[in-house]
């Protein structure tokens, strides 16, 4: 496969200009929960529907994009990570087709992985900056969910993934990494957290759990790149 990105553009209306002069220092990763790229690329081009995002990557790596990076796309909805509220103007959201029900095939992988890169150096965002769609909306939203390849991502320097620290305390250093505690109930935050990091976890909270939110938020307590 070429390492040479091509990019089909089909510009949605629904964008506008980044609030507070903001630039994005945030990517934001989700599905489409749809049938099909194409079917996704309509509903995000659609006035009614008031929704869209930068890019959607099609399940054989075609990139369509739906918004100029620049602009602020509205991918995200209600949520926080961090003290950034307004997602949307702070962020580039990147759309994969995938119902939410399958694995994610390598050739859109892989063209998520080269279009990462070259949004990541251009807006300098750094690997902990890169969040799921359901890390900053604990309980109203689940993408990309259990099936993405967190790991893969940080392999390649390209999102983190933690070790384990001292267990400390997890709602606390949950709020540290970003996750928005108090927002929502206690449980959605763990949910999210090992939708993510621990997919095949379930139960109550765990000394694990805690060891690793520990170590996620002692290596990388959520701060912005540009204020």
């Amino acid at each position: 496969m070429s390492n040479t990105l091509t990019i089909c553009d089909v510009i949605s209306p629904n964008q506008g200009a980044r609030r507070e002069a903001a630039r994005p220092d945030l990517l934001v990763i989700h599905y489409t929960a749809m049938q099909s790229a194409e079917a996704a690329i309509a509903r995000l081009c659609a006035p009614e529907a008031e929704v869209s995002a930068h890019y959607v990557i099609s399940e054989c790596g075609q990139i369509t994009r739906l918004v100029p990076e620049e602009m602020r796309a509205w991918h995200a909805g209600a949520g926080r990570w961090g003290d950034v509220t307004d997602v949307n103007s702070h962020s580039i959201g990147i759309e994969l087709a995938n119902r939410g029900n399958h694995p994610f095939p390598e050739p859109q992988l892989a063209r998520l992985e080269l279009l990462m890169s070259e949004i990541m150096a251009r807006w300098s965002i750094p690997p902990e900056r890169v969040i799921g769609h359901s890390d900053m909306a604990p309980g109203r939203k689940g993408d990309p969910g259990a099936r993405f390849d967190w790991a893969r991502l940080a392999r390649g320097g390209l999102s983190v993934w933690p070790d384990a620290g001292s267990a400390g305390e997890f709602y606390a250093d949950a709020e540290r990494f970003g996750y928005p505690v108090g927002d929502v109930e206690d449980t959605l935050i763990l949910e999210a957290f090992r939708l993510r990091f621990r997919p095949w976890a379930s139960g109550r909270l765990s000394c694990e759990d805690a060891a690793l939110m520990s170590g996620l938020a002692a290596r990388w307590p959520c701060k912005r790149v540009f204020v």
